[in-house]
């Protein structure tokens, strides 16, 4: 195997680790997938994009999330002619995730998968 398949496991690998950790339900991946949504929005709907009891305390912990989803390529911002927008879309990686495992959000997740992602979130490598 070459390592630039290597990289590329561990790196889908974080990205379905991370949306599997976070709060967010398969609306909001789909809806991400069909238009760009702002922060607002999210912050709003949180009975359409929340998943389970746990949802973000505030504004600024959800977009720290958003953020968290861009680092490892499951967004990206969205572009217009001015440049770089509030809004998010899925990225290509996102899709593929989504695509391959319709049921990656149902999976129950273990507290060590809750552990190792919020280490690697406040140390990453």
């Amino acid at each position: 195997m070459f390592t630039s398949d290597l990289l590329s496991q561990r790196s889908r690998d974080r990205a379905t680790r991370s949306m599997r950790c976070l709060p967010f339900s398969d609306h909001l991946y789909r809806d991400l997938q069909a238009q760009g949504l702002d922060a607002n929005t999210l912050w709003n709907n949180r009975e359409r994009y929340g998943r389970g009891k746990r949802w973000h305390h505030s504004s600024e912990a959800l977009e720290d999330d958003l953020r968290w989803l861009i680092t490892v390529g499951v967004l990206r911002r969205e572009v217009d002619g001015q440049g770089l927008t509030s809004r998010f879309r899925l990225t290509p990686l996102g899709r593929a995730l989504m695509d391959r495992d319709p049921d990656l959000l149902l999976k129950p997740v273990r507290s060590g998968e809750q552990l190792r992602q919020a280490l690697r979130r406040r140390w990453p490598l």
